[in-house]
């Protein structure tokens, strides 16, 4: 037991993605354990061209993928408020407009 465990430690985890169509976006597949990135490509051709084709498999040591930190992701949201950029604002534009309209002719027929 003791010497499976010395050689776990040379292992490293691998993530593969694939992209099967030249347009398509790159998409997880699997993880798999490997001593290098050489080995590690082999095994994904091996395991995942065996059931689908693709045009391009990335390999990447799970230890090289930096992943945001829990307590910063708050700092996603969004940094400024422009909603009217957003089409939900268009939603209720003859309503606005009415009322402004409204608004516009009541303060002439004071005048």
């Amino acid at each position: 037991m003791n010497s499976q465990g010395k050689d776990n430690k040379t292992f490293a985890v691998f993530e593969v993605f694939s992209r099967k169509t030249p347009t398509s976006n790159f998409v997880h597949q699997f993880s798999l354990l490997a001593p290098n990135h050489e080995v590690a490509m082999s095994m994904a051709r091996e395991n995942f061209l065996r059931r689908e084709s693709c045009v391009n498999l990335w390999v990447v040591k799970r230890d090289d993928i930096y992943a945001l930190p829990p307590e910063e992701r708050q700092y996603l949201e969004k940094l400024d408020n422009k909603s009217y950029r957003e089409t939900k604002g268009y939603g209720d534009l003859q309503s606005k407009w009415r009322y402004h309209k409204e608004q516009y002719e009541k303060n002439a027929s004071m005048k």
